[in-house]
């Protein structure tokens, strides 16, 4: 098997929901056979979901990532290049290529523009691969970009990248040297970061997609009732996790 599908199958299965699954499975399967330890499974499951789809837990785990960064207010002075990083799609012949981006793309491309609009000299480098489509996500976020009125002579598109360390190994030749601008979502930052840092060139990061807003807000009382958005955040400061795991193990 792919090391690329391996390695995401693993990470998927490593997930906080998908434990909670796996540990109530494991509750139901061992219910007769051994009864005290089929409740421990089933307790713990239940409680890993209360857990995670608690607010001020799910919040405490992102916002360590998603603060990292400020956000980008044209504070750098003239740059070359933006940079937005591939988060994937679905080629849907009823939609437009803006309308197919994930929500994470979307963010991403999205932040790009706003950049742009700010330095038009600059140019726009898309990336991006897609195992599961003939387009490539960088191809998907151009097409998108030009939707949106950006000329096409203004964008370059880096598709053979399959996750964050082969973006950065085949970007930095592009960049070293120049002022370019790595626009990703706030959480994924730090990770992406010290990817390009290692391959010896230093980009400015402009986070977007926060998950949390206003961390330092008053909290209501509603933010105590668990809720599956919450449960996304708590996933996705677990993928982080194991994403800045195995970039030690790789470094």
């Amino acid at each position: 098997m792919d090391f690329f599908i391996l390695k995401k199958i693993i990470g998927s299965l490593l997930m906080p929901l998908p434990i909670v699954i796996i540990l109530l499975c494991l509750g139901i399967l061992l219910f007769k056979k051994r009864p005290a330890l089929a409740r421990g499974f089933a307790i713990s499951g239940t409680l890993l979901l209360a857990i995670i789809s608690f607010m001020p837990v799910a919040d405490k785990l992102i916002v360590q990532y998603e603060q990292s960064y400020p956000v980008f207010n044209n504070q750098y002075g003239k740059i070359d290049s933006v940079v937005v990083l591939g988060c994937g799609h679905t080629s849907d012949k009823r939609l437009h290529p803006s309308q197919e981006l994930k929500n994470c793309a979307l963010q991403r491309l999205t932040e790009g523009m706003r950049i742009l609009r700010d330095q038009p000299q600059a140019t726009l480098i898309t990336t991006g691969y897609n195992p599961y489509d003939k387009v490539s996500n960088a191809n998907k976020l151009k097409q998108a970009a030009v939707e949106l009125g950006l000329p096409a002579d203004k964008i370059i598109t880096i598709s053979e990248p399959r996750d964050t360390a082969d973006e950065a190994a085949m970007i930095a030749p592009l960049v070293k040297g120049t002022s370019f601008v790595l626009v990703t979502n706030a959480n994924h930052m730090p990770r992406a970061m010290q990817y390009f840092i290692d391959q010896n060139v230093h980009p400015i990061p402009a986070p977007t997609g926060f998950l949390v807003k206003d961390p330092e807000g008053t909290s209501v009382w509603f933010n105590f009732i668990p809720d599956a958005a919450n449960i996304s955040k708590t996933e996705r400061a677990w993928h982080e996790t194991l994403g800045r795991i195995w970039q030690w193990l790789r470094s």
